[in-house]
């Protein structure tokens, strides 16, 4: 797997940005969508004004005007936060615009003449969806489309990150192509299917750039809650208002106003939004591209995972696990027999084979160079591979395609090469002839092959309280055997589309939460109706629509990832909650005791911090209250470690870490800042 590079949060590229972008940000229209903030930002407005007419009337403004310059900064670096978090993504995104290239496109004058590859060269913005275009070795994809004739390694590195080409061709699940991947062998021609500027690389910048991003149902009831609490503390408020009134203590507004802004939660009121940000930010350093941040918070529930069985539990292409020769023929002849003939075979088949013989019979490509060998290479219509060595004439392909190089129907092939087909196609298996001559030598068996580690990432999985089902067309027989090697924990044998989308409906029935992972047309369906459907960026253009996820790297247990971010993100904004509200207490008992001392002196004994005065204690709780913002934004932007506890341990772990952290920070940094407002003598 490979991951984008990481983007530092201190970056000059992100920093500035950012703070451009939080001062757009001060806008009521935008705020108005962050409660807390928005409160603060009036309370500010209020306190300005307030400094002024102080200014303006002669009186001693310091206080006021100190209040004010922290209830701004206050609400400044609640914008920040969200504007490096949005930021992070938007970098990413300049990253993939700087790696788009001026395109070109070879446009078929005659698209509809099979054999005419007559074209035009000519921009790839002027073409439109269901122009035909000619795409040869060496050639970039002018757009995305869909291969409707020919086969041919394409190099996807562009997208993915990775380095091995991938085989296209028309029809099946392998058939979609993305703009600006290069074709690297053979030719293909490719229906487009996207207008310029709607590729999936334009989407992909679109969506990492988060213009589009909602509120969570979980971020909406949090805000109401938020929103709830400020309406609490601001009668809270009012009440002191009337008592300050009561009792002959002199409560400025500006004081008041303050202690409105100190005892709201803003701590978490100015992170919500980086939090939920930065969670879509971390699927991007994952390869993940994620439409919706609902997404990435339900991946965090996600209680079952179905999977595609090809292309998504086992590699796309059938890899070879055993040479069987016929009668007369050593394994190792036939082993050395196959290397030869599949040489000039890039396909991912042809390559297994070569890692085959060299893994069980310790053979290794031969230097050929002076021999006069002609390498034969795979194409879709010959279906055949092979070489040309003198009077040797070796050929490996399709049982059919090299019956006819040998001149032999299936009758005359013999027994013991029709048994040896016959058993790899009822095991599920494809079976490739080999022939040397006029002579038949053995058969290759090609199967499923299930993609290395992944029995350890699905126990990790069943670790984490999440249920795998593998999800295939294949007979119960050929399911069994793959589920057992995969280590899922059940199968759907012959599932049809209708199959997999009432099983995620009769599943969400009972109040499951259904993450789905698939790359063909078939599998659309079924990723439309999972809460988190991840589509396999290999896979077809609808099922890379209908989720709501697209993993570029087309690896099926990245859902690990995917499940620990939401998880991360739920964790998050728990953890900066339970500390926010815990905060917010803390900053109650700590300041009211030191606001009404000099009416009350009996409340001295609740004086246990010893505050200065009472202008000393509210400019202390907002510098504090402003700079506890400032120092949890990194938390927030990485998030809480994920750790596979249950909800009453993490619960525990919240409110003795965040809990008690957010009861006892307030005691000593509210005493430490009133201690050096005292000591500067600012007031």
């Amino acid at each position: 797997m490979s991951t984008t590079k990481s983007i530092s949060m201190l970056d000059p590229a992100i920093l500035v940005p950012a703070l451009r972008g939080a001062v757009i940000k001060l806008d009521p229209r935008q705020l108005i969508r962050n409660p807390v903030i928005f409160v603060t930002e009036i309370v500010a407005v209020l306190v300005t004004v307030l400094f002024v007419e102080d200014l303006t009337a002669g009186i001693d403004a310091a206080f006021s005007g100190q209040i004010a310059l922290w209830l701004w900064f206050t609400v400044v670096f609640a914008t920040f936060a969200e504007s490096v978090a949005e930021g992070r993504g938007k970098a990413q995104a300049e990253s993939l615009k700087r790696g788009k290239s001026d395109l070109f496109a070879k446009k078929l004058l005659f698209p509809d003449q099979k054999d005419n590859r007559a074209s035009e060269v000519i921009s790839a913005t002027m073409l439109k969806v269901g122009d035909i275009v000619l795409v040869e070795v060496n050639d970039l994809m002018p757009g995305d489309g869909e291969v409707i004739e020919g086969v041919a390694s394409v190099n996807e590195s562009a997208i993915t990150g990775e380095s091995a080409p991938v085989i296209r061709e028309a029809g099946g699940d392998r058939s979609a192509v993305t703009g600006g991947t290069e074709v690297i062998s053979d030719w293909l021609k490719v229906r487009i299917t996207t207008k310029p500027g709607e590729t999936f690389i334009d989407r992909m910048i679109a969506l990492i750039e988060g213009a589009k991003r909602q509120k969570t149902p979980n971020e909406i009831a949090l805000s109401i809650l938020l929103s709830g609490l400020t309406l609490v503390f601001l009668i809270a408020v009012v009440t002191l208002y009337g008592l300050a009134a009561y009792s002959g203590t002199d409560l400025s507004v500006a004081v008041l106003a303050a202690l409105l802004v100190t005892l709201i939660p803003t701590t978490i009121g100015g992170l919500l939004s980086a939090i939920g940000i930065a969670g879509m930010d971390r699927l991007i350093r994952f390869n993940v591209i994620a439409t919706s941040g609902r997404a990435v918070e339900a991946a965090g529930d996600v209680d079952t995972l179905l999977l595609d069985k090809t292309g998504t539990i086992t590699f796309g292409n059938r890899m070879a696990s055993e040479f069987l020769p016929v009668a007369d023929v050593s394994e190792t002849y036939l082993a050395e027999a196959v290397l030869l003939a599949s040489l000039a075979d890039e396909t991912a088949e042809g390559r297994s084979i070569v890692a085959l013989a060299n893994a069980d019979f310790g053979l290794t490509e031969p230097d050929l160079a002076g021999k006069g060998a002609v390498p034969i290479a795979f194409s879709a219509q010959t279906r055949i591979s092979g070489i040309d060595i003198g009077d040797r004439h070796i050929r490996k392909g399709a049982v059919n395609a090299v019956l006819k190089f040998v001149g032999l129907d299936k009758a005359q092939a013999g027994p013991e090469f029709n048994q040896a087909v016959d058993a790899i196609a009822r095991s599920g298996g494809t079976p490739l002839a080999v022939a040397e001559g006029e002579r038949l030598l053995g058969v290759v068996h090609l199967k499923d092959v299930v993609k290395p580690g992944i029995k350890e990432r699905f126990a990790a999985l069943r670790a984490m309280g999440i249920r795998t089902v593998m999800v295939t067309g294949d007979n119960p027989i050929t399911a069994a055997a793959i589920a057992s090697e995969a280590g899922v924990d059940d199968f759907i044998a012959e599932a049809t589309p209708e199959q997999k989308l009432d099983y995620i409906r009769k599943e969400q029935t009972g109040g499951r939460l259904i993450a789905m992972c698939g790359d063909g047309t078939n599998d659309a369906p079924a990723l439309a109706q999972a809460d988190v459907g991840v589509a396999m960026q290999s896979g077809t253009q609808a099922a890379r629509e209908a989720g709501n996820m697209v993993d570029l790297d087309s690896s099926p247990t990245k859902l690990i990832e995917i499940v620990e971010i939401g998880k991360q993100i739920l964790m998050t904004r728990g953890a900066l909650t339970t500390f926010s509200i815990a905060n917010d207490v803390a900053k109650y008992f700590a300041i009211i005791p030191a606001l009404f001392l000099s009416t009350y002196p009996e409340l001295g004994a609740l004086n246990i911090m010893g505050l200065h005065s009472p202008q000393s204690a509210i400019l202390s709780a907002v510098i504090f209250n402003a700079l506890i913002i400032v120092a949890l934004i990194p938390l927030a932007l990485r998030g809480v470690k994920y750790r596979p506890v249950g909800a009453a341990a993490l619960l525990g772990r919240n409110l003795l870490v965040y809990g008690l952290g957010g009861l006892v920070a307030p005691f000593i940094g509210i005493k430490l800042v009133d201690l050096a407002v005292t000591a500067l003598g600012i007031l």
